[in-house]
């Protein structure tokens, strides 16, 4: 299978030689479940590669998401260094391989922006920024992710709040979208409750409007934003696992993106579980590469 051309168009390198301001990659894959196939999501990256070339040559136009051109009429400074190796089942050496990626952009320094795979690689992810903290997280999802375990497993794709719950770097995170039920218990959730976490439902923010999730965050906190796309309707993005009414709204989302840059600082990006198999017409995939698109101009609007 040919690679999609990278986001957007964008180098691999800036042709000045300059620092870029954020740095886009890929993984496949982090932490599969025992039995499970983890497949599908080896399309994400690329799905949305490809979605986002019928803007390539729009870069320079107006965007009305952001009030003005994607990089507010400075020069191109985000780059797509394209997917880093990733081997289903090899959960260790994924794991080390994301982390080491995550840590070699901070160090440019730029603000690094995974497209995954599944859930599991946001906890190698968030894992790289030990020497950045401290962070917070602003996670969108439909799900809380506090599973101790599943299977033995200890990193999987319901494992991720839960383990950076444990990561000294993390000051304190933000959970927003939730709704339905899904692998949780009652367990879980007093877990989650015993740490801090603020829960915020999709209902709330359907009711009271994206600043009831943003007043949790504290104003110039170092902010990583965790993206699942069951986070989203799935009228809008079908291409989950987990497809789940009552999600949050594109509009809802690129809110909660724009304002974490003016309230805090996005240091770091991730958009994860979007499942190419399940989508329709290509739907999910471009909304998660205008997802994205959301995610650099915010990031390089910041101070």
């Amino acid at each position: 299978m040919t690679a999609a051309p990278p986001f957007l168009g964008f180098p691999d390198r800036l042709a000045d030689g300059g620092m870029p301001r954020a740095v886009i990659f890929g993984a496949a894959h982090g932490s599969t479940y025992p039995g499970e196939d983890s497949n599908g999501y080896e399309l994400a990256a690329d799905a949305i590669r490809a979605a986002s070339q019928a803007d390539a040559g729009l870069v320079e136009h107006w965007d009305f998401d952001l009030g003005g051109p994607l990089f507010d009429g400075r020069p191109v400074c985000c780059i797509d260094t394209g997917d880093i190796l990733t081997t289903m089942h090899d959960n260790a050496g994924n794991r080390a391989r994301i982390e080491a990626k995550t840590r070699e952009v901070l160090a440019l320094p730029a603000v690094p922006i995974l497209i995954g795979g599944d859930d599991s690689v946001v906890i190698p992810f968030l894992a790289g920024f030990a020497e950045h903290g401290p962070v917070w997280i602003l996670q969108i999802d439909a799900h809380i992710d506090w599973r101790d375990e599943v299977n033995g497993e200890r990193y999987g794709y319901s494992n991720p709040m839960r383990r950076a719950s444990e990561m000294a770097h993390v000051a304190g995170m933000v959970q927003v979208g939730l709704r339905s039920v899904g692998s949780a218990r009652l367990a879980e959730i007093e877990a989650a409750q015993r740490y801090g976490s603020r829960f915020v439902t999709a209902r709330e923010v359907h009711a009271q409007g994206v600043g009831t999730a943003l007043r949790h965050i504290p104003q110039g906190a170092r902010v990583v934003v965790t993206l699942d796309c069951d986070g989203l309707d799935p009228g809008i993005m079908p291409g989950v696992a987990a497809r789940t009414p009552g999600g949050l709204t594109y509009t809802q989302v690129i809110d909660l993106i724009a304002g974490v840059g003016r309230r805090a600082r996005i240091a770091g990006f991730d958009l994860v579980e979007l499942y190419p198999p399940a989508d329709i017409d290509g739907l999910s995939a471009l909304t998660a590469a205008r997802l994205l698109v959301n995610a650099i101009g915010t990031i390089v609007r910041q101070v």
